[in-house]
């Protein structure tokens, strides 16, 4: 099994900037693939950003050029970096871990809130 666990979250105006945290611990193997989810005030979760165990980074256009994900495999981390932050980025946001060959398991964190206002 695997643990992931969000942390960074907390009250931004906006313009500004949070650096988002997810660790991730217990079972977790090499050649996994991490992203970052968001679901604002009563709307679906959505897709943000993606990484590659190798690095290999993709983006919802909503934030391209705004966030930036990162990830350390030696301490099993998933980073986002959130820049020029906007009412509408407010939400829950939860980090995914995807791993397995033949069958794929994911794993999802209980969120971090971000609440961008003025």
């Amino acid at each position: 099994h695997v643990q992931l666990v969000e942390s960074g979250g907390g009250l931004v105006q906006p313009g500004g900037s949070l650096r988002l945290s997810c660790a991730a611990s217990g079972s977790v193997f090499s050649g996994n693939t991490m992203g970052w989810y968001h679901q604002g005030p009563g709307k679906q979760r959505e897709y943000l950003a993606g990484i590659q165990y190798n690095g290999r980074a993709n983006y919802a256009d909503s934030v391209k050029g705004r966030f930036t994900i990162s990830r350390d495999n030696t301490k099993n981390m998933l980073y986002l970096q959130m820049n020029d932050l906007k009412q509408e980025d407010t939400g829950v946001y939860y980090c995914k871990l995807e791993q397995g060959t033949s069958l794929r398991y994911e794993y999802w964190g209980q969120g971090t809130q971000v609440n961008v206002s003025s």
